[in-house]
């Protein structure tokens, strides 16, 4: 019989939880303290995670960076970068590492048994025997450089990997907004500090200190190992023991977050936030948020008290808190910031809005707290507080994957109570404590008095107003720009000359070819035969196609009603985008929007509409377009969720004109929040736009030509005919809809399936005949060069040329293209030499079209310049099998990463929807896998034409003129 632990290794508690269908087992390793908490599943995709309490004391990013450098060499693997040369050597479903604000994690999940052994061995090796070189602190953190590298006349410049990440991530207002709100609301403790790194603050960082923070962190005394799958503990602790543990004696380490001390009495605090705005006016730009610092996240009951109260003030629009929000005229949506945040050792709460004026502090202020006043002194209908607890059970019940991989999503979730030393059982087994909650509920003064205890009489509240300074940019520019001379005129020749060298050795260190025989690898051999199928049936409900697949939902139900799109002229095409986002978020009916959200947070887990628009797999010029109406709900709410969506489509109200109103200037602020964490995915958007069809309107309905004219369209709403007249066109555009084909999806439990058709036939019942003709798409044949200019600090650039689509012969060698000039020269020359925090390729074969990136980039026209260096370097290099081989590994990793079991039906379905059946993707799979190195060269040498390629640039206001240098139409957002 197979031993339950490792004879290293005490067993502290075992604990079957029903919901979640696996144990939750805890283990302590007896030499060192270390914890290991496995949870025991049946699924084959099995995922590991090592957690250290990393615990900053400043905002120079020192955890942030030894995330990054301990990744780049370890003792066993002396090679300069084994976590990227592993991602191409893999099969996994998920590699990477993440700094929070009091650990760092390496988390990584893989399907094959192999590849978990040989991702565990160099992550076990990175963490605990990391080589720290200098140079790699140098390139992933900071360093100093001439402008021209080996000219000491030239101007001093920061260079680095996370300098410049932390430059883009800053860039984003809400991130801003939150570390300003952070720093007051936490007076002390660690989160008053900036983990990922100031931009001001990185350079003071010094090696010496990146190696003590090493030392006292990076031990198992401190550290927690966490598993999930069908793999025994005791085969992991074997590992960690052999590979790792039993080389280390225990430390005296408690490493942890102090409890913050409290405010006496509310403070108001007003900072600015820089606005490159070119030509726009800073008005009515002002951010105003109030937070509340509230107890500790590892006291379950208090957390889920919390949850409760915030969902009670938040969830939807029809909730008191957010409705005062929303309809006030105080500013133009609610923060971003709204909610609960749970994450760290004592959970916070945040409201407010933005787009205020600068003077509108207190009248915020007072709306916040009247409306808490307001709860507090007549409670809330007792079915809002049902609709919130259905809420919560729901989140418990459903099983992910969609994002992260479902076993790594449960370890996030015990991660925050393991590091802070609570109960992760706890943290993962709700049930209980949700019939604690619910009887609480019971009393019905109950959320009164939690709304005086966590708010009202909390005295430790902070409120913020961060307005916009249209020459904070220029003054902080300026001082780095006078640091750096300063420095300069200080240097020592032999200090002009150690920097020279620097960049001489790192540059040599970036170009030397590692032995990456050193390194385990999986091979084609490893590869399942076939990827996983979801089959579902094919038959008619009425007058309804059906598709109806069975999936372990645990209890959950998915409906969609997906509806063809109709012919629509252009300015109806641009509409799509504000149709979807209302038709869930207006009332229907005889019931107004705030009737409808109630009834929605009562009845499902969520209602949304997306629209689909792809080509068929053969030509990228020829498409098929769909909406999507998509619901989830528990099993008990099938019938419920079959009504709402039924109401919704058929009934849905566009005369609400204020709420529409209201969503199109949320609508704005979400988009213009979004552009510095998704550039690069906007940028190749953008360049895209000319190659097909489908690329044009992803850009016209989600890219940044969306987010130009929501603008365009909320500036244009002002007026009430106006807005009328807009509201009366999305109505015209819904009758077209109604008119449309449609169909079915249903999944969920095979064995309630029967019981699910039957509730949709009783609902569905429309016999009218729905005939009109689909949508049809011109064909797109244009070259773009566009510069789009925002509010942010670093560059995201793209390329992209036009290509095929998936079933053409040259689509895997396309595919398979992307990861070799990754691979062998973009990883290197974009990130590692250029200090951009990433950059790479990828074929589209929707799109048909294969476009080059880079991701939060100091450079801009040398990053252009290196996309076309890539393509000559691929024509002129001798590509060896093995270089292919870890391509078409990354690939088929892609290919076959697994969804939650819904996520794998739905997924199956709007694939087949579009053609891509079931052989045809095999078919893609199979050629995938045959692709040479002549196929390589020739699909490079035929598609990749410089006079053939598209440039879009997402760039700060500064950027102009070098914009306009290289040829690029100036955009500004």
């Amino acid at each position: 019989m197979t031993e339950l632990q490792h004879p290293a290794f005490e067993c502290e508690r075992r604990v079957h939880l029903d919901a979640l269908n696996l144990t939750v087992e805890l283990y302590r390793h007896l030499k060192t303290g270390a914890q290991h908490i496995h949870l025991a599943s049946s699924n084959p995709e099995n995922v590991f995670l090592v957690a250290l309490r990393t615990v900053p004391q400043d905002s120079t990013g020192v955890a942030h960076i030894l995330e990054h450098t301990a990744l780049c060499g370890s003792a066993k693997y002396p090679v300069r970068d084994p976590f990227f040369m592993m991602t191409r050597r893999s099969l996994n479903t998920f590699m990477n590492a993440f700094t929070s604000s009091d650990w760092t994690a390496y988390p990584f999940a893989s399907q094959n048994r192999k590849d978990f052994d040989n991702l565990l061995d160099v992550y076990l090796d990175a963490v605990f025997f990391a080589s720290l070189d200098p140079l790699d602190f140098a390139q992933e953190g900071h360093r100093l450089e001439f402008a021209q590298s080996d000219d000491p006349s030239s101007a001093l410049v920061y260079k680095g990997v996370v300098y410049n990440e932390m430059k883009g991530a800053m860039s984003s207002v809400p991130a801003q907004l939150w570390q300003k709100l952070s720093s007051h609301l936490f007076p002390t403790a660690t989160y008053h500090h900036n983990s990922g790194g100031d931009p001001e603050h990185i350079p003071d960082l010094t090696y010496d200190q990146l190696q003590g923070f090493y030392r006292r962190h990076y031990h198992p005394s401190n550290a927690i190992f966490m598993t999930y799958g069908d793999i025994p503990a005791a085969e992991h602790q074997a590992k960690f023991e052999q590979q790792a543990l039993n080389q280390f004696e225990a430390q005296d380490i408690h490493i942890g977050v102090k409890p913050e001390k409290r405010l006496h009495s509310p403070i108001r605090v007003e900072d600015a936030y820089p606005l490159e705005s070119g030509e726009e006016s800073s008005q009515n730009k002002t951010h105003v948020v109030i937070g509340w610092l509230l107890g500790q996240a590892t006291d379950l009951e208090a957390a889920l008290e919390a949850h409760l109260v915030a969902s009670i003030l938040l969830d939807n629009s029809a909730s008191p808190l957010l409705k005062a929000l929303e309809q006030t005229k105080l500013g133009q949506a609610p923060s971003p910031l709204c909610g609960l945040d749970d994450s760290q050792f004592e959970m916070s709460f945040a409201c407010g809005l933005e787009g205020c004026d600068s003077e509108a502090t207190q009248a915020v202020e007072a709306l916040v707290l009247e409306t808490l006043q307001e709860v507090a002194d007549q409670g809330v209908d007792p079915q809002v507080i049902e609709s919130s607890l259905h809420q919560l059970e729901l989140s418990q019940r459903e099983v992910g994957g969609d994002g992260f991989p479902y076993g790594l999503q449960l370890i996030m979730t015990a991660l925050t109570a393991a590091t802070h030393r609570g109960d992760p059982v706890a943290q993962l087994d709700l049930d209980s404590a949700l019939v604690s909650l619910r009887e609480k509920t019971a009393d019905p003064e109950f959320i009164q008095q939690r709304v005086r205890e966590l708010l009202l009489e909390n005295n430790h509240r902070v409120t913020l107003t961060l307005r916009p300074d249209t020459q904070m940019g220029q003054r902080t520019a300026r001082a780095q720009e006078e640091k750096l001379a300063a420095i300069k005129a200080e240097l020592s020749e032999s200090e002009r000359q150690a920097i020279i060298q620097q960049a001489t050795a790192l540059l040599a260190r970036q170009e030397q070819e590692d032995d990456d025989s050193l390194l385990p690898q999986v091979t084609r051999a490893d590869i399942q035969p076939q990827m996983s199928y979801t089959a579902g049936s094919h038959e008619n409900l009425g007058a309804y196609p059906l598709r109806a697949y069975g999936a372990g939902t645990n209890g959950l139900v998915y409906q969609q009603l997906v509806v063809r799109l109709p012919e629509l002229s252009e300015r109806q095409q641009h509409l799509l985008g504000i149709y979807c986002l209302c038709l869930t978020e207006v009332g229907h009916g005889q019931l107004d929007y705030l009737q409808a959200q109630l009834r929605q947070a009562e009845q499902v887990g969520s209602i949304s509409a997306r629209v689909s628009i792809r080509s068929n797999g053969t030509d990228p010029q020829h498409t098929d377009a769909y909406l999507t109406l998509s619901a989830k709900a528990l099993a008990r709410n099938a019938d419920a969720c079959a009504q709402l969506m039924h109401d919704t489509f058929e009934q849905v109200r566009f005369d609400e004109h204020e709420r529409i109103a209201e969503l199109i200037a949320q609508a704005r602020a979400r988009r213009e929040q979004s552009i510095t964490g998704n550039g690069h995915a906007l940028a190749m958007q953008a360049a895209s736009a000319g190659v097909s069809p489908s690329a044009k309107i992803a850009h016209e309905l989600g890219g940044l030509e969306a987010t130009a004219r929501l603008i365009a369209i909320d500036n244009g709403n002002r007026e009430p005919t106006q807005l009328a007249e807009f509201c009366r066109e999305l109505k015209q555009l819904h009758t077209l809809m109604q008119r449309a084909p449609r169909q079915l999806l249903l999944v969920g439990e095979q064995e309630q399936l029967d019981d699910y058709r039957e509730l949709l036939g009783n609902i569905w019942q429309d016999s009218q005949e729905h005939t009109t003709d689909a949508l049809s798409l011109p064909p797109v044949q244009r070259q773009i060069h566009q510069g789009w200019l925002t509010n942010t600090q670093v560059n995201f650039c793209a390329k992209a040329y036009p290509t095929v689509a998936s079933d053409h012969k040259d689509a895997p060698a396309l595919t398979v293209l992307a990861g070799i000039l990754r691979n062998g020269f973009l990883h290197r020359s974009i990130r590692e030499q250029g200090g951009a925090y990433g950059g790479g390729a990828s074929q589209d074969n929707n799109a048909g079209a294969f476009r080059f990136f880079s991701y939060r980039d100091p450079r801009l026209s040398e990053t252009l310049d290196d996309f076309d260096r890539s393509v000559q370097w691929v024509l002129d290099t001798d590509i060896d099998s093995n270089e292919i081989e870890q391509a078409i590994l990354g690939i088929i990793s892609s290919i076959d990463k697994p969804a939650s079991p819904a996520g794998e039906a739905k997924q199956t379905f709007h694939a087949e929807l579009f053609g891509r059946t079931r052989e045809k993707r095999e078919s893609f799979r199979a050629r995938v896998l045959e692709v040479t190195q002549a196929d390589i060269k020739a699909v490079a040498r035929h598609y990749l034409q410089p006079d053939a390629a598209s440039v879009a640039v997402v760039a700060p206001h500064g950027a102009k003129q070098t914009l306009q240098s290289l040829g690029l139409e100036i955009k500004t957002l």
